[in-house]
């Protein structure tokens, strides 16, 4: 049997999934698989992919995705520009206390708290509009990445051994 009917089999795919969507991410995968009743080291390996495969494309993806964005200011999908344009400043106003301040350590304290608007997508963003290079950025991804699951995994395991 292959590892990815094994990770089918178990609904693991679901977290993987689950892994990789913006402000979602692993450290919730985590739960929701835990919570599904998904064996533990499965969820923790399967979210813990998926963040290093964020933590590598995305920083090599965001110029693209800027270029993509300002052209289609011009054009009648003009509101998913502006929208994007929007969420960057926001983007910008959250991190840069933390980036700026700190740059590298900054960047893994920011990605690690498991809160709504932060993680490896906001994370990912924020490095680039403040010019962080990218042989820092993944690492502090990666790491940031990493301790919003453990942050995340260490009570949803008590909580889950007290109720299960």
């Amino acid at each position: 049997m292959s590892v990815f009917t094994s990770i089918a089999m178990n609904g693991l795919i679901e977290v993987f999934i689950l892994s990789l969507l913006p402000t979602f991410e692993g450290r919730y995968a985590v739960i929701y698989g835990i919570g599904r009743g998904y064996p533990i080291h499965g969820t923790l390996v399967i979210a813990s992919v998926a963040i290093f495969i964020l933590s590598f494309a995305l920083p090599f993806a965001l110029p693209f995705i800027d270029i993509i964005m300002l052209r289609l200011e011009q054009t009648k999908l003009k509101r998913i520009g502006e929208g994007y344009l929007t969420y960057i400043n926001r983007v910008r106003s959250k991190a840069r206390p933390y980036v700026e301040k700190w740059g590298f350590f900054g960047l893994i304290i920011f990605v690690a708290i498991p809160l709504p608007g932060t993680g490896v997508w906001t994370g990912s963003l924020a490095a680039y509009l403040f010019g962080m290079e990218r042989k820092k950025t993944v690492p502090a991804l990666i790491i940031g990445g990493l301790l919003s699951i453990l942050i995340t995994t260490i009570p949803t395991v008590g909580i889950a051994s007290i109720l299960g």
